[in-house]
């Protein structure tokens, strides 16, 4: 084996991190976390151990505060085992349209999270970085807006193109097809360009102003990381932590009776 998955099995009191939280330790680094401190570092040391020995399972329950020193003063239940791969649970569906730099800034932002499932689409494979953070499925699609009748109607988008041409088609798109939230990139100039023109295009106003524009927190400035700070932060808040007890779906008009 190549390395050793630590999940936290169960939790009891305060602890760093959630039931289900994993990392993965091979004998040269890891990927994931359990929460950091003197916990993680444990864990690591008895994962590399396991490797060592060869052992391929075992559960070991950490008090956090007598044991280990942590203020956090809960216990913890992690269960090692052989592994080759940080599995991803299925998550909330992001979908990313345009790989330029703010769409860039996003994803990295948001593929470390474990609640979520990325999808990122644009025109071409060389407008994608060549290294792309682990867990992300990316889509070249000629015709972006045309793609977007086959993402989730629970989906959640963030559009972020070189064009606003077709940013414009794919709000209209995403508005047709139904979705959990939606972001566009851009000011209030533009939007309100938009709005008119979504109007036109017969969505009500209602509709309209589900699509969030600008996006971000502006308090944060227009740097591509500090979008995407300000992007991360209000789909945690206001959507991804909401969708385990049941997932917000508003379907659009093609599914309407």
């Amino acid at each position: 084996m190549s390395g050793v998955r630590v999940t936290v099995a169960s939790v009891q009191g305060s602890a760093p991190r959630e039931e289900g939280a994993a990392m993965l330790v091979s004998a040269g680094g890891i990927e994931g976390t359990i929460g950091g401190g003197a916990l993680e570092w444990e864990a690591m040391r008895i994962a590399r151990q396991m490797l060592a020995d060869g052992r391929d399972y075992a559960e070991r329950k950490m008090p956090l505060g007598p044991a280990l020193g942590q203020c956090c003063g809960g216990a913890v239940v992690l269960r090692f085992e052989a592994a080759e791969a940080l599995e991803r649970s299925d998550g909330a569906a992001l979908w990313v349209w345009g790989a330029g730099h703010v769409g860039r800034a996003v994803v990295a932002v948001m593929a470390p999270l474990p609640a979520v499932a990325i999808t990122w689409v644009d025109t071409g494979a060389t407008r994608f970085p060549e290294d792309l953070p682990a867990g992300v499925e990316i889509v070249t699609a000629a015709d972006m807006p045309r793609l977007m009748a086959h993402a989730p109607v629970h989906a959640h988008h963030m559009i972020l193109t070189y064009s606003h041409d077709i940013d414009l088609a794919l709000c209209h798109a995403a508005l047709t097809r139904g979705f959990a939230s939606c972001g566009l990139i851009g000011s209030a100039t533009k939007w309100a360009r938009f709005r008119a023109r979504l109007g036109q295009l017969g969505h009500s106003d209602a509709e309209i102003s589900r699509i969030a524009c600008p996006i971000g927190d502006p308090a944060l400035g227009k740097h591509p990381q500090s979008i995407a700070v300000g992007v991360a932060g209000r789909l945690l808040k206001e959507h991804l932590h909401k969708e385990s007890a049941t997932k917000p779906v508003h379907r659009g008009k093609a599914t309407r009776t």
